[in-house]
Formats: C-alpha cells, structure tokens, sequence
C-alpha cells in the first residue's frame, strides 16, 4: 500500500517538478543541455504572429467549412461512416490544411502518460503545430484553488498564466467563461478541448513532454495575441478564455512552433522552462 502511494507520489513529482520554481533554480546547472536561453523578451518568437494567424486561419476555415460534414443529407454512404464521430473529419481537415496530422497517444517516456505524436503527414520547421489550452489569468488573478496538484499551468514570461487542466475546478471554471463571454448565437471559444476529441486538433499542446539528454526538443512554446481583426465566427475553435470579463487585453494564446522538420512517428518534445538574458 506505501509502495503503490509513493509511486503516485513520485510519478505526480516527475510531471509538477519543472513548473516548481525552487526546484528549477536548484536544477539549472543540472539541466544545462536541455534549456532554452533567448537573449531577451522581443526574441524569444521563433515565428512572426502574422505567420501564426495565417497557419491557425487556413485550419479553423477548413474547419468552418466541413462543419456541415455531420449533417449533410446528400453525403455518399462512406462520407456518413467517416463523419460518424467527427473526428476523421477534423483530422482529415487538419492534414488537407497544414499538411500533417498530430494525436495525443501514450508517450515513450517511462511515468510520463500521455504524449502528442505526429500521426501523419511531415511538419516543416516554423510551423504552428500545437496549441496549449486552457483559463487566462492575469499576474495579479487568483489562482490559488486551482493550481493545487495541477501540473498543467503554464506561465508566460510577464507572469500571465494559463490552466491547461482538462479537470476538476479548471474544467468548471473555463465552461462558465466561455458561456459568459458568448455573443448571441456566436461562441468566443472553444470547450471541446476538455473532451477526448477535440474540435480543434491543435488544442493538446498541455500534453506535450519536456525533453532530456536523450529526447531533445523538437517544438517550442510561443506566446501569440489574437489580433482585433481575427473573424468573429472562426474564435469558436479557440481553445482559450479569460477569467476575468474585465480584461481589456487582447486574448492571450501560447502555442507551440516546430524547431525543426518533424515526420510521422516521432513524439513531440518541447522545453519546460525558457532562460531569458
């Protein structure tokens, strides 16, 4: 019984440690091989944000557009069995649009559960590849309750953080956001994203592996701005949400970049913690 607790212990530990920011301070020389250093906020984009908007807008329109996949009364008998679910179409969306396919499936890594896995396809290097989901909290919002025993909080280099926790009080909190910000008949975001199949295949970028001497990073985290102009009817596949109404900023987005060209079969691996000079 002690073994079996512990062992959920250390497994949690293994997953939270590299968000615990006495633990990294402690562990830098350590892991030394495997940071990430930019030499200040301004280069820490490996793509410019027009680029992003154009990669997310090519899949959220062919998305928009194969919407009536499901509901169609004219579609052949094997257009029906594929868009049974749903879910071939949105992966079928995803590989006409972006040119490969990416799926959440159990990682290579010992004690690390789940991973995300190019499934098909070739992705080039600088293309926007995943999305890390979840509740926007300003620096100065509580977060207290829902960031205990959750490894899933990311933060930003000026203190915004998001809660990729597809569980418990985040799932709840970021369901009563999106119901209070929707627009009459249009949604702002996206829930799907807590479900096993979400609607927007890019929105698992929560599960992404942190790499090692072994498994080195072949994405990375970057943060991105919804632009003012970005089309009411595509933020429905957004997979993030403010917390509080009041925020004025712009809608923040972190989403993961390809460091290279990455094919069909590999894990993706990103960095945990990025030293800025």
């Amino acid at each position: 019984m002690f073994k079996s607790v512990l062992s959920r212990v250390q497994s949690k530990w293994k997953s939270y440690r590299h968000r615990f920011v006495p633990w990294i301070v402690l562990n830098l020389s350590k892991n030394e091989k495997t940071l990430r250093k930019v030499s200040g906020r301004s280069h820490d984009k490996l793509v410019p944000d027009d680029e992003v908007t154009n990669n997310l807008l090519r899949l959220f329109w062919f998305l928009h557009g194969r919407k009536s996949c499901q509901t169609s009364s004219v579609l052949s008998s094997n257009d029906h069995e594929e868009c049974r679910t749903g879910e071939a179409c949105v992966h079928d969306a995803m590989l006409r649009s972006l040119g490969f396919c990416i799926h959440r499936m159990p990682s290579t890594l010992p004690f690390a559960g789940t991973g995300v896995f190019v499934t098909r396809g070739v992705v080039p290097k600088g293309a926007t590849i995943a999305m890390y989901p979840g509740t926007i909290y300003q620096a100065y919002e509580p977060i207290l309750l829902q960031s205990i025993c959750n490894p899933f909080v990311f933060r930003c280099i000026d203190g915004v953080l998001v809660d990729g926790n597809d569980k418990g009080i985040s799932k709840m909190v970021f369901r009563s956001c999106s119901a209070r910000d929707r627009l009459g008949p249009f949604l702002t975001s996206d829930t799907s994203w807590l479900t096993a199949n979400p609607l927007n295949p890019l929105a698992v970028g929560q599960y992404v592996n942190n790499c090692s001497n072994e498994k080195s990073a072949n994405v990375c985290y970057q943060e991105y701005e919804v632009p003012s102009h970005f089309p009411l009817e595509l933020r429905q596949y957004l997979p993030n949400v403010n917390y509080s109404q009041e925020t004025q900023k712009p809608l923040r987005c972190v989403v993961l970049v390809s460091l290279r060209e990455i094919e069909a079969g590999e894990e993706l691996f990103s960095n945990y913690f990025t030293i800025v000079h």
